[in-house]
């Protein structure tokens, strides 16, 4: 069973962090929020828990350091349903 990650862009404070640590999987745009992304799909519509992104297994790490260190605790990891 793979992973999934979103983000609920309420809490966003939109200082780029996820980005810098896993670009690959996070992304922000014009509205100054972060969206998760596979390859170049964007989540943004709809964003929240409706935009759940496949986590590739070489951006686990990644993607669990970028929930960890989000001043906003915006990033949720979740099994696949």
């Amino acid at each position: 069973m793979g992973l999934k990650v979103w983000i609920d862009q309420d809490l966003c404070t939109g200082d780029g962090l996820c980005e810098e640590i896993s670009p690959a999987v996070f992304t922000l745009l014009d509205d100054g929020l972060a969206y998760v992304k596979e390859g170049d799909k964007v989540f943004n519509d709809p964003g929240g828990s409706e935009g759940r992104a496949e986590i590739p297994d070489d951006e686990l790490e990644g993607v669990i350091e970028s929930a960890e260190e989000c001043p906003g605790e915006c990033i949720f990891i979740e099994p696949d349903e």
